[in-house]
């Protein structure tokens, strides 16, 4: 009898070892999803962001010799980048195809000097303001225009395509009949339109101040004035892209309240 009791006892305290040893496989079990389940923010985080920029749009946006994006905003949304934690790429797109490109997904923000308008902001959002340009107007050095000529609508007047120097043109320009519209020439890029310019194809050319002086430099033309729009540039994103909007703006605020912002306005001969 005793080693039938005995026999029972061990058999018992087995099946409460094996139930014990259950129980603790399913707590690893759990604790194993659980880590699983905490590792998708650090999937979120290696998300690659693409920028969208316009080349060449000195000094904003350019490509340097070794094929590297590099610029005023490509440097600062590096900064941003590395302040917010994220992780961008950098894609030449089109300046007339950006906002589509952006709207289709193919890019998620545009960071190249894009003027906030009421026309963009029914299809993309805006960061906070960073930068204010207005419109400068270049002819050659021997030339007899002046800013009287060109507020009438007397000269042919190139600029690139889908900018905002076209946008005032047309709106104060064409549509008032001050110009006719066969002389507004538009090109993909302001450069090609100031090689015209120098060949003498049209009279001046118009586009964003900050950036025209580096376009001219050592070529035979001259700034003779501007056109005060106000321009103020921020950076588009898609509307639905909510959080990327917070922390860009964040980055840019931190970006702004820091030594490196003046230090890349002087870098870049902005003022």
């Amino acid at each position: 009898m005793h080693n039938t009791n005995v026999l029972l006892t061990i058999t018992s305290m087995k099946r409460s070892i094996t139930a014990i040893l259950v129980i603790v496989i399913a707590g690893v079990c759990l604790l194993c999803a659980g880590c699983t389940t905490t590792n998708t923010p650090a999937e979120v985080q290696d998300k690659v962001y693409i920028v969208g920029i316009d080349v060449p749009y000195p000094p904003f946006s350019m490509i340097d010799e070794s094929g590297e994006a590099t610029g005023f905003d490509v440097e600062s949304a590096r900064w941003i980048a590395k302040d917010q934690g994220l992780n961008l790429e950098f894609q030449q797109i089109a300046w007339d195809g950006i906002i589509p490109a952006l709207l289709a997904g193919k890019i998620d923000m545009v960071y190249s000097g894009m003027t906030i308008t009421d026309e963009r902001k029914e299809k993309v959002v805006f960061s906070d303001v960073y930068w204010i340009v207005q419109q400068a107007v270049v002819v050659p050095d021997d030339s007899a225009m002046t800013m009287d000529d060109i507020s009438s609508g007397k000269a042919i007047i190139g600029t690139q395509r889908g900018c905002t120097a076209e946008i005032w043109i047309e709106d104060n320009l064409i549509a008032t009949g001050k110009m006719p519209a066969e002389n507004l020439k538009l090109y993909d890029n302001t450069p090609v339109a100031v090689g015209d310019l120098t060949s003498g194809r049209i009279d001046a050319v118009m586009y964003d101040s900050t950036v025209m002086a580096d376009i001219i430099e050592g070529l035979p033309v001259q700034i003779i004035g501007y056109i005060e729009t106000n321009e103020e540039f921020g950076i588009a994103i898609r509307p639905e892209d909510t959080e990327l909007l917070t922390k860009i703006n964040a980055g840019l605020a931190n970006l702004m309240a820091s030594d490196d912002w003046q230090d890349l306005i002087k870098k870049y001969k902005m003022q």
